[in-house]
Parts: structure tokens; C-alpha cells; sequence
């Protein structure tokens, strides 16, 4: 069975490369999302990356992910602190999730 995976980017991730680069890395935010997109493919498994400053939009984007995907990465960016709403899309589609961090949130 082919393997779908939907990578969420939050707030400002689209400014990556120019943003902070001694904090958040030189990377691009294309240039990530590419280097997953390969990496999935290496390994058979499709890979679909989207990124939005809107809360509103993400979420949107998770509850479209429900019996499409078979997991989801997530980095929320500043939403990981106070994002309830974002945190219960998630739950509701209860779909595997990993979040990730490009910096050290402690």
C-alpha cells in the first residue's frame, strides 16, 4: 500500500533562509520541502507539503487530510504556544503525527 504524507509548515516558515538564519538555518523553505519530497520518494512514499501564515488555513488543510493521508509532520512554528484550535484538528482527524522544531523551544 503507497503511503501518503501531508507536511504542515505554520507562521513565517515561508520566510526561512532569509529569517533568522543564525536561529532557524540558511535552508530555504523550497529547499526543505524538496529534500522531503526526495526522501519520501527514495523510500515510496508520496509526500505533499503546504505551508500557511493563517491558523484557519491549516486547520482547514488537517481536516481535508482525513481519510487522504496516512500521517501527518507538522511544524507549527509560533502556533506550537497557544494554538488549541490547531491542536484539536488535529485530535479530531486522528491521524499519526509527528511536530518538529527548527529551533530549541526548552
Amino acid at each position: 500500500m503507497h503511503k501518503k504524507i501531508l507536511v504542515l509548515h505554520g507562521p513565517n516558515l515561508n520566510l526561512l533562509g532569509v529569517r533568522e538564519p543564525d536561529v532557524y538555518g540558511s535552508l530555504t523553505l523550497a529547499e526543505i520541502n524538496n529534500a522531503l519530497i526526495e526522501s519520501g520518494t527514495a523510500s515510496g512514499v508520496t509526500v505533499e507539503c503546504y505551508q500557511s501564515n493563517h491558523e484557519g488555513a491549516l486547520i482547514d488543510r488537517i481536516h481535508a487530510a482525513h481519510n487522504v493521508f496516512d500521517g501527518i509532520l507538522l511544524n507549527p512554528g509560533a502556533l506550537t504556544h497557544y494554538s488549541y484550535s490547531l491542536r484539536d484538528a488535529l485530535s479530531a482527524v486522528d491521524l499519526p503525527l509527528i511536530e518538529v522544531h527548527l529551533s530549541n523551544i526548552y
